[in-house]
């Protein structure tokens, strides 16, 4: 079948186009590189044509009020499958993002799931937690001087494969319904981040800094509900260079 991944250069957008197109089919990919603005709706409707899912995984990391690029984002793909005759549309969003009011970025996310659901054809979301690629993030965004200062926070991080793994089921139909996506073990952020430094050889002093009341309280973990799948952190740790 024709997929139309938007933020297909991303982490997970690249590996849903890598893995959707070893399993045979069509890919169109959206993002800014391959000449679309998703903040713009021209073109959209053209690209879309023929395509049967859309999948959204775009990422704002970095705007400071990401709630307006999200739900433009998902309102101009929204109309644009409509108009082409799009029949499913999937997002993906983070677990935990109607239990942390208190998180601008979830709020944000919040927002992208609701304006998805009202704009797009046959609209599902994916809820994953996060990444297990996301303590090297918070590495490389929160150091400083030699310093790293780190949420702490309890988790329960999944392979972005699986991530992956899971959106393609659901822009196919082999998967219907809403999920919810999370690794199989419990882990705590500033733990993960001080292991990563110690796998790394890396000269950075990992220090603990509070983190909003709801997260710090264990809203970014899965209900029971959740698939678990993939590989605890730390067996993927030990596989990384």
């Amino acid at each position: 079948m024709k997929i139309a991944v938007a933020g297909a250069t991303g982490l997970i957008g690249a590996q849903l186009t890598a893995l959707a197109r070893k399993e045979g089919h069509d890919v169109v990919e959206i993002a800014r590189s391959t000449g679309f603005d998703l903040l713009a709706p021209d073109g959209l409707e053209e690209a879309l044509a023929g395509a049967e899912a859309v999948v959204d995984v775009t990422s704002s990391i970095g705007l400071q009020d990401a709630a307006p690029y999200f739900t433009t984002v998902a309102r101009n793909l929204g109309r644009a499958a409509t108009a082409a005759g799009v029949r499913r549309s999937v997002v993906l969003s983070i677990v935990g993002v109607d239990q942390s009011p208190d998180y601008d970025y979830y709020a944000a996310k919040l927002a992208h799931e609701q304006a998805t659901r009202e704009a797009a054809p046959g609209a599902v979301v994916l809820r994953a937690t996060q990444f297990h690629e996301f303590p090297g993030q918070m590495l490389r965004w929160n150091t400083q001087d030699g310093v790293a200062r780190i949420i702490d926070v309890p988790s329960q991080p999944v392979d972005s494969a699986e991530v992956a793994r899971l959106l393609l089921d659901l822009a196919t139909g082999e998967v219907t319904a809403d999920q919810d996506l999370a690794g199989p073990q419990v882990e705590r952020l500033v733990d993960q981040v001080r292991r990563l430094v110690e796998h790394t050889g890396s000269d950075v002093t990992v220090e603990a800094v509070d983190a909003p009341p709801s997260m710090a309280g264990g809203s970014m973990l899965p209900g029971p509900g959740a698939l678990l799948r993939g590989p605890a952190w730390g067996t993927w740790l030990a596989q990384q260079g």
